[in-house]
């Protein structure tokens, strides 16, 4: 069992230690066998509370396959965090981390994940998959993650609702602007062709991730279809979010999630940039059938609704900025990187961002270039 850190002395020798097998490159399903990924599997979450089901869950899960849970605290919630397999840093802990993120990233926050995120990709990981603690994984959560999927593909440009795509036609994703709630779904082939997706979000049963708008006037619970991946190229847009996403090496200067905007953006306003960034490397954004349930935590829905505003308002302007932007080709690090600065100063420039967004995401690339520099 991967000792749980109780203390700033023992995460500061141990934070480092776990190294994880090696993914680079496109893997075929015969390549790598299920215990072989799993033990490779990093998990990233954020909390301000005492392990949960879905948390314990997980890491007992993780702990027989020797992969890692990392779960980045804040200023309310548990001083430690004892299940196994996971490494714990409460904010005292993530204030010593020697990352130029932390001097500048808020508290208080769900972006304190950022951390979270950094350290899993310098322990080595080649895979990394982000969830909340209120979710809880069903068996499909454990069957191999490759980059190359067998998926439908969206044939036509614009807003597609991702959800009409495995059997929930009257439901839509968080971040989809209502104005195309009730467009008509673009095309999509029934053909299964092997495609390279980067960032696949997974969907989740019973609560699905909708907004408030949703979740006011319409009904829950609400499972998906088994159906086949989902694949959005270059053109097609549909927003994800940070509760069951798993992004493959290169884009994981793409996981950057902005401060400066409402809790209900943030991962939303993340999920335009990476989509449009995707493009430039020649991969598609995908989705898969529901590998968990989720059992929401409390929330104020009309906060929520609140913190949704900014996103009723603005997310489909954003789609139209970010189309507008000629960035560079390429997966290198330094191209992955200049595109998401030019994607963030135009969100700034436009002001759906303020400028200090930028420092925030100049403190990431440096951290984030520095580490990947190093494979």
């Amino acid at each position: 069992m991967t000792p749980v850190f109780r203390s700033e002395g023992q995460r500061r020798k141990r934070r480092h230690g776990y190294r994880s097998g090696n993914l680079r490159g496109r893997l075929g399903l015969t390549e790598l066998t299920q215990p072989a990924l799993l033990a490779a599997m990093q998990v990233v979450i954020t909390t301000i509370f005492e392990p949960t089901s879905g948390a314990e869950q997980i890491a007992s899960a993780l702990a027989k396959q020797g992969g890692t849970l990392w779960v980045m605290g804040d200023r309310s919630g548990p001083a430690e965090y004892l299940l196994p397999a996971t490494q714990f840093y409460d904010i005292h802990a993530q204030r010593v981390l020697p990352f130029d993120l932390v001097k500048v990233l808020p508290e208080k926050h769900y972006t304190r994940k950022n951390l979270g995120y950094l350290l899993a990709i310098q322990a080595g990981a080649r895979m990394l998959v982000e969830t909340d603690d209120d979710n809880l994984p069903l068996p499909n959560y454990w069957q191999a993650r490759i980059p190359e999927v067998a998926a439908r593909k969206v044939l036509e440009k614009g807003w597609f609702n991702v959800y009409a795509a495995f059997g929930a036609s009257r439901v839509w994703p968080r971040g989809l602007p209502l104005e195309s709630v009730n467009a008509p779904v673009p095309a999509f082939s029934s053909e299964l062709t092997p495609t390279e997706c980067l960032i696949q979000q997974g969907l989740a049963n019973q609560n699905p991730d909708v907004d408030a708008v949703y979740r006011l006037v319409l009904p829950l619970p609400i499972d998906f279809a088994d159906a086949a991946p989902i694949a959005l190229p270059a053109g097609s847009w549909c927003p994800f979010n940070s509760q069951n996403t798993t992004w493959f090496e290169e884009a994981f200067p793409l996981l950057y999630l902005p401060s400066c905007c409402t809790f209900r953006m943030t991962d939303i306003w993340r999920s335009f940039v990476a989509q449009r960034c995707l493009w430039e490397m020649g991969s598609s954004l995908g989705f898969i059938a529901a590998t968990m349930t989720q059992e929401r935590n409390e929330h104020s829905l009309l906060n929520d609704f609140q913190q949704e505003i900014p996103g009723y308002l603005q997310n489909h302007n954003i789609r139209i900025i970010l189309e507008s932007l000629t960035l560079q080709e390429g997966r290198a690090v330094d191209a992955v990187c200049a595109n998401l600065q030019t994607c963030y100063e135009a969100l700034v420039a436009k002001s759906i961002l303020p400028q200090q967004e930028l420092a925030i995401l100049n403190a990431w690339i440096a951290d984030v270039s520095v580490i990947l520099s190093t494979r």
